[in-house]
């Protein structure tokens, strides 16, 4: 919802600062692994059970992973490696500050309350790997009702609101699986209509077999020909 609705507003705000943070000498990687701190840090907080402190830890871990691409872009070094860590880092801070939670409801919680937290990690982890699968295939998987974004806003008011930690963990899930679902068939219609057509076998056996006996009766008049060409003749003295 975030990407295809203020991404690009959002980046254009952002240029100015990822060409100032480049002129300080600070490189996208840098960026990106100021998110990974942060994301560990913000990790072993709420583990902890200091849900305020890791709020603010999660906002920090957000600024990193929204200005990294800004710096990327100011200093010309986009590419494909950048791109590969960029997404492999937020994969390494989603499964952190979950784990942290999980943790958290696991010392303060009875049952298996801590498997929500794990519950949404996994279902955030298909609904990121449908867009990397389906763009390796050409098509389009962006949108849904709870990207990335939302799961930092929802999860942030979770945190500030901790009595209502668990009832946002439950949110979390129906959301992020109707994002699964709804990514599954954006993707799903967009293979359909590209699908092309399949000849069906029973014609390609046809066209095999009379290849084949094309090709065999081609031999046999060609052998043919050399007898009669190589027979003796008849009026020789």
């Amino acid at each position: 919802m975030f990407d295809g609705n203020w991404r690009e507003a959002v980046d254009r705000g952002l240029t100015p600062i990822g060409v100032s943070l480049r002129r300080t000498g600070i490189t996208a990687d840098m960026v990106t692994i100021t998110g990974i701190v942060m994301a560990s840090a913000a990790a072993v907080a709420i583990a902890t059970g200091y849900l305020r402190l890791g709020f603010l830890l999660l906002i920090l871990t957000g600024i990193p992973d929204a200005l990294d691409g800004a710096v990327a872009k100011a200093s010309g070094t986009s590419s494909l490696r950048g791109a590969f860590f960029d997404s492999v880092s937020d994969r390494l801070s989603d499964a952190l500050l979950f784990g942290g939670i999980a943790w958290y409801l696991a010392d303060t919680e009875p049952g298996h309350v801590m498997m929500l937290p794990v519950a949404v990690m996994s279902l955030a982890m298909m609904v990121s790997y449908q867009r990397a699968k389906a763009e390796s295939l050409g098509f389009e998987a962006k949108g849904g009702i709870m990207e990335r974004a939302e799961r930092f806003i929802v999860l942030g008011f979770g945190l500030l609101f901790s009595e209502l930690l668990i009832w946002t963990l439950w949110v979390m899930i129906v959301l992020t699986s109707v994002t699964a679902v709804q990514r599954f068939v954006k993707v799903w219609r967009q293979a359909s209509e590209s699908r092309p057509a399949q000849p069906r076998e029973r014609h390609s056996f046809r066209r095999t077999r009379t290849t084949r006996t094309r090709s065999r009766s081609a031999i046999r008049g060609t052998a043919r020909r050399e007898r009669l060409r190589n027979r003796p003749s008849s009026n020789q003295n």
